[in-house]
């Protein structure tokens, strides 16, 4: 069992529900972001320090592992260890995700927007009254029957509803993990962060890093 500590977060896991029930409609994209003001690590760079988080977020939230990835990043601090890094990734349905880790922001962020065809969702790990708030808003895509032309166009809608604000109970995401993994021993169960579902993440990481040596260029895994 690998510590995904975030799969066990109540949050991500209603993320998680409001996908599969349909209620957020097709999943156009996905950004997280995951600042502070340090720390500064000399071992690893920020890729490795922070992403691995929302990568596993990406993965269990959609259900599917990225196909491609493109990564930049800068080293202002300490040269070979990016502090600032942008990924961007392709999932399966064509859902554009995107990931901005850095050390070097002046607040500390954890969020996230999950933008789909009937509503969106902004996710605030940071704000302990309001985790999750459901937008039930967007753009819908009209047909007019016929144009002057004799043939169908297409026409904007935009709309704008309620705003939902859910009840979490925020249990502890490590404490939910911990008694996971102790109930997988005693039941003999498989883990829900099992050893494959670490080495997914980890295969993005590397796709990620590559491509950051490599300016960006795409890397499909």
């Amino acid at each position: 069992m690998v510590g995904h500590t975030f799969e066990f977060n109540p949050a991500v896991i209603k993320i998680k529900e409001f996908i599969e029930k349909g209620e957020l409609g097709k999943i156009y994209y996905i950004t997280l972001r995951r600042l502070n003001l340090g720390i500064i690590r000399d071992d690893i760079n920020a890729l490795w320090n922070l992403a691995p988080h929302d990568i596993s977020i990406l993965n269990f939230i959609t259900g599917n592992s990225p196909v491609k990835v493109k990564t930049w990043g800068a080293s202002f601090l300490k040269e070979g260890h990016e502090d600032l890094v942008f990924i961007n990734l392709l999932y399966p349905g064509n859902i554009i995700a995107n990931v901005h880790v850095s050390w070097l922001d002046p607040l500390k962020v954890r969020e996230g927007v999950i933008v789909g065809s009937k509503k969106m969702v902004f996710y605030d790990d940071v704000n302990s009254e309001a985790r999750l708030k459901i937008y039930d808003k967007g753009a819908d895509r009209l047909v007019n029957k016929k144009s002057e032309h004799g043939y169908g166009e297409f026409q904007i809608k935009l709309r704008a509803g309620d705003l939902l604000v859910p009840k979490i109970d925020m249990k502890e995401p490590l404490k939910q993990e911990c008694r996971h993994f102790i109930d997988c021993i005693v039941k003999g169960k498989r883990p829900r962060t099992d050893g494959k579902n670490g080495l997914r993440v980890v295969q993005v990481l590397n796709a990620a890093q590559e491509s950051l040596k490599n300016s960006g260029r795409e890397i499909t895994i």
